[in-house]
């Protein structure tokens, strides 16, 4: 499994690109503006087919350039869990104009909660994690034989903090069973954020004082 990160747009979004190297498969997780060229470039030049792009949620900073994914790989299904659907039909931010338009479609399939998602032989499960958004989801790979636990965690976990729960569609009460609920995945699990540096579980139980201070861990 490799696993290439490109950080960029208005909000500094992480957006990922993970592959199979011995299939050739591979996905995009989220699609921040002007961010996904240099992943989709990388595609191209390792020969790697892009066949999904997994929305960790509708919000306009990583839906962004979904349609640049879509051009590039003409077979990529587009993603997301079915309560944050309408984002991506109506996309945009409702608390500023944006300098850009980002086109509306509809999503090709639905992330539902508990279902395996397979790039190649990698296989990635999704948690429905409400709080930060009503269809966030994360996607959640167990290491295999050996291999490396790692949690796509979009914006509901970020490096000693949490994601943002005074949006409109946010809920605190939601994004607390949701952090606790990633909090029982094993320490050594890599948590791959949407926004800043990567982490673990072990280091957001040992250090996060947001978790602390509202008794998660």
């Amino acid at each position: 499994m490799k696993i290439l990160s490109n950080t960029g747009g208005l909000a500094e979004t992480n957006g990922y690109l993970m592959a199979d190297e011995t299939t050739g498969h591979a996905a995009m997780i989220d699609a921040p503006e002007a961010t996904t060229k240099p992943l989709l470039d990388m595609a191209l030049s390792h020969h790697w087919q892009v066949e999904m792009l997994l929305l960790t949620h509708g919000h306009w900073d990583h839906l962004s350039d979904h349609a640049v994914v879509t051009r590039a790989f003409a077979g990529a299904k587009v993603m997301i869990h079915r309560l944050d659907e309408p984002k991506l039909e109506e996309p945009g931010s409702k608390l500023y104009p944006l300098p850009y338009t980002i086109p509306a479609r509809k999503a090709d399939g639905y992330l539902e909660d508990g279902a395996e998602i397979h790039v190649g032989s990698i296989g990635l499960k999704v948690m429905h994690t409400p709080g930060h958004a009503i269809g966030h989801a994360c996607f959640y790979h167990d290491g295999g034989a050996g291999g490396k636990r790692v949690l796509f965690v979009g914006d509901l976990i970020m490096a000693g903090t949490v994601g943002r729960y005074d949006l409109p569609d946010s809920d605190l009460g939601q994004l607390l069973a949701s952090v606790k609920r990633v909090m029982a995945l094993p320490d050594d699990t890599h948590l791959l954020s949407g926004h800043g540096e990567r982490s673990t579980v072990a280091a957001e139980r040992n250090g996060n004082r947001f978790m602390h201070e509202r008794g998660v861990v």
